[in-house]
């Protein structure tokens, strides 16, 4: 009785998937259905958001660290050093929303222990391949290279 039930509830739903005719066809050339993704900022949209983040903290959300990828925000972050010259202890990077680069930014806490700035948060973008930050959050300095 229950394969006879099946049977028939799948020759009832025929009908309904040959009523949608899009289902599973591509309706819009690659080109076009793809369009804007992957296509980046200009450098005038680049020019205009790093004038923008200026007016913020190193670091805040408003102006996040900006490197490249998660090798360079490791590499970044063991760099800074607190204002006894040690290293922070990081935490696991979490995401902190939209920047002003409509990049998805993380967020990298960081721990001085008793050493100034104690314990705070980083704002990085990973998507700048190309761009090397050579200055420090407030409160640390960089090691050199």
């Amino acid at each position: 009785m229950p394969l006879k039930s099946l049977l028939i509830a799948a020759l009832l739903a025929a009908p309904a998937a040959a009523q949608t005719p899009n289902l599973g066809k591509r309706t819009a050339p690659p080109e076009q259905s793809m369009a804007g993704i992957g296509g980046g900022s200009s450098d005038a949209e680049i020019a205009r958001a790093e004038a923008a983040a200026a007016a913020y903290p190193l670091g805040s959300l408003q102006n996040p660290v900006r490197v490249g990828g998660p090798d360079g925000e490791r590499a970044y972050v063991a760099r800074l050093r607190c204002a006894d010259g040690k290293a922070p202890r990081p935490g696991i990077p979490r995401h902190a929303g939209t920047d002003p680069y409509g990049s998805v930014a993380d967020m990298v806490s960081l721990d001085c222990g008793g050493a100034a700035p104690g314990r705070t948060e980083i704002a990085v973008d990973l998507y700048f391949e190309e761009h090397r930050e050579d200055s420090a959050p407030g409160g640390f300095t960089l090691a050199p290279r």
